[in-house]
């Protein structure tokens, strides 16, 4: 893997919860790994008043405690490439953090390559770049620079488009990185390697050979302590505008004429291009939305989401979304894709399932329609891996077909350590590699796609919100969505190859 050229790399918002438990872990990692360049420094920036050393005793504690490199012995060496400065968005502590940036860089010989990382509340998304321009720190006359964005980008397609207006009046497109984590995990990934370089799969990955698509995105907590940002949020924001619509990106993209990332984001945006619009009367017929209720999980009492901290009691905010829809292209025309996800779920699970259409002519006895159909399971987490179910001879007298599965784990690569969602994204952003980062077309088009649902539900009061017992996999009504009154969503448990309602969880 090739190091990155020497710059600086500055996070906003450095005495957060992001920045110790993910940000600068992972740029540990990559230190370890000796995959940063030779002259790099970091810079901490936020409101608390910290010192370097301050600041640097409490990133040992959270590399001590998030870190996911079990090589902790140079922690101390690493620490030497922090430093802080204070910083509150006003015009003086703008010019103070610039010229602790120019010292930094004359002190350790570094160029004026930089990376600014917003992990702060999006109201700053677009006033800390303004700050940065307003003192010439988006300038590239003395090396490259770029801002990485997470997300939400935009509340809507109005305020997502405001802040992109904002962005681009100093910021160019490929200056502008907008993260998201779920790209960077491997499974994620492996959408592109399993479809593109296995020749028994790509000729039968469209419309004449699979039935449907299905992703599930399901979380076994409630919002815990997050209740004033959901009730703000939802599911649909949450999850679907952003991960689970990239992951549909990837899964029915078409296959890019390289593995440079203009290529590949290119045929991912098609696809969101191709999205075939839900119109606002038609949402109560294609999209279910839930709240999960107080329940008992495994012997224990668990709130239900509107008794939850910071959470109005009369709220109408889903936290369970699912939804049927179709790509109106030559590739997957007539194919319904699923997509549902939620909190308080029966367990942690996100994958992609391939239904592939059955056989023209059944010629054994078969226990369940469902069942018998083949499927490809794409395990993004946890248990990572891939399953291919399919039928197999009874043993014994006569020809009854039963499912068995075909499965590999990632944890069976025992010598090979998989990196961190965030590892693998900042080490892609230090290259320049913009591949697994959302353009923002695609943003917008995403939004597009969204805005009928979330206006439908804002102003169509007689769209139910149904309510379903914590730990269940939501509203009965979202089996519904599938077409075949035989056929439903896959129930999948921790273990990637176990299946079922009824399995331990």
């Amino acid at each position: 893997m090739n190091k990155p050229d020497d710059h600086m790399f500055v996070i906003f918002g450095a005495s957060g919860d992001l920045t110790k438990r993910k940000l600068v872990p992972s740029i540990y990692s990559l230190f370890v790994l000796d995959l940063l360049p030779k002259k790099f420094a970091l810079l901490g920036a936020a409101r608390s008043e910290y010192s370097d050393d301050e600041f640097r005793s409490n990133m040992k504690d959270a590399i001590n405690e998030f870190g996911e490199h079990e090589d902790k012995s140079r922690i101390d060496d690493f620490l030497n490439l922090l430093y802080y400065q204070p910083y509150d968005s006003s015009e003086d502590s703008i010019n103070k953090l610039k010229k602790k940036l120019d010292d930094l860089r004359k002190g350790n010989s570094i160029s004026g390559n930089t990376v600014y990382y917003l992990s702060t509340p999006p109201s700053l998304y677009s006033t800390i770049p303004q700050s940065l321009a307003s003192v010439d720190l988006n300038k590239e006359e003395d090396g490259w620079k770029k801002v990485v964005i997470e997300k939400p980008f935009g509340y809507d397609l109005e305020s997502a488009q405001e802040l992109n207006s904002k962005l681009m009046k100093d910021w160019h497109e490929d200056q502008i990185y907008r993260i998201d984590h779920y790209l960077g995990k491997e499974t994620v990934q492996n959408l592109l390697v399993t479809r593109f370089s296995n020749g028994i799969f790509e000729p039968l990955w469209n419309r004449n050979f699979i039935h449907h698509v299905e992703v599930t995105s399901a979380e076994s907590i409630g919002v815990e302590e997050r209740g004033g940002y959901y009730e703000s949020s939802g599911a649909l924001r949450d999850m679907v505008q952003n991960h689970l619509l990239q992951v549909i990106g990837l899964t029915a993209m078409e296959p890019p004429s390289s593995v440079e990332p203009a290529a590949i984001r290119n045929e991912i945006l098609k696809v969101f291009q191709s999205l075939r619009p839900i119109k606002e009367e038609d949402v109560k017929n294609c999209v279910i939305r839930g709240q999960y209720l107080s329940s008992t999980i495994k012997g224990e009492k668990v709130k239900g989401y509107r008794e939850e901290k910071g959470v109005d009691p009369d709220s109408s905010t889903e936290t369970y979304a699912a939804i049927k829809f179709y790509i109106d292209n030559w590739r997957w025309g007539g194919v319904p894709f699923y997509i549902r996800t939620g909190k308080r779920l029966p367990t942690r699970v996100t994958e992609v399932v391939i239904h592939f259409r059955p056989t023209p002519h059944f010629l054994f006895q078969q226990e369940d329609f469902c069942n018998t159909c083949n499927q490809l399971v794409i395990r993004i987490q946890p248990d990572e891996g891939v399953l291919l179910k399919i039928g197999m001879k009874t043993p014994g007298a006569g020809f009854d077909v039963q499912n068995v599965n075909m499965d590999f784990h990632y944890s069976d690569l025992s010598e090979q350590r998989i990196p961190s969602a965030y590892e693998r994204l900042i080490y892609d952003a230090m290259n320049g590699d913009t591949t697994l980062y959302a353009r923002s077309e695609e943003v917008m088009e995403a939004w597009k796609f969204l805005m009928p649902i979330l206006n439908a539900w804002k102003n169509d009061s007689s769209i139910p919100l149904y309510g379903f017992p914590a730990g269940t996999w939501g509203p009965e009504k979202a089996d519904s969505l599938i077409e075949e009154p035989e056929m439903t969503w896959r129930y999948p448990c921790k273990n990637l190859s176990d299946d079922g309602i009824y399995c331990e969880l």
